[in-house]
């Protein structure tokens, strides 16, 4: 299901964004998607964008499915969630799918769980933090 894109959303420890419909007590509390990623699709000839494949935070300039389980995410000025896995089973073919032929989100979008709730804007940066220390400031979109 798409997702609408909004400037703000309240990040709740251990649920996951306020009144989503994949947050609970779960691994998955979160989905994150790469604009990079969307843009393949869209070099396929289909108009997609951030929230297109029902992730919760599209960023820009990291690259997701490198970084490894564990690995946290501050985001913004409060926010903090830690990696959880990277790509999903796809049990059913989504409508992304039957339009391209392909959808990215099994294979390059993470999944994290919230450690410290707070709020999340569009802009806002996102400090990846792995076991041996800061790895990057980028943009959430």
């Amino acid at each position: 299901m798409r997702k609408g894109n909004l400037p703000e959303g309240l990040l709740i420890q251990e649920h996951g964004f306020k009144d989503d419909a994949h947050a609970g007590n779960w691994h998955r509390q979160v989905s994150l998607l790469a604009m990079e990623s969307i843009d393949k699709i869209r070099a396929k000839g289909l108009d997609v964008g951030p929230g297109d494949f029902a992730e919760n935070i599209t960023t820009l300039g990291i690259e997701l499915v490198h970084l490894p389980i564990g690995t946290r995410l501050k985001v913004g000025e409060e926010a903090l969630m830690e990696v959880t896995q990277i790509g999903k089973e796809c049990h059913t073919r989504c409508a992304i799918y039957y339009q391209a032929g392909d959808c990215v989100m099994p294979r390059e979008g993470i999944f994290a769980k919230v450690l410290r709730g707070g709020i999340v804007r569009e802009g806002d940066s996102i400090i990846s933090i792995n076991r041996g220390g800061y790895s990057g400031n980028e943009n959430a979109r």
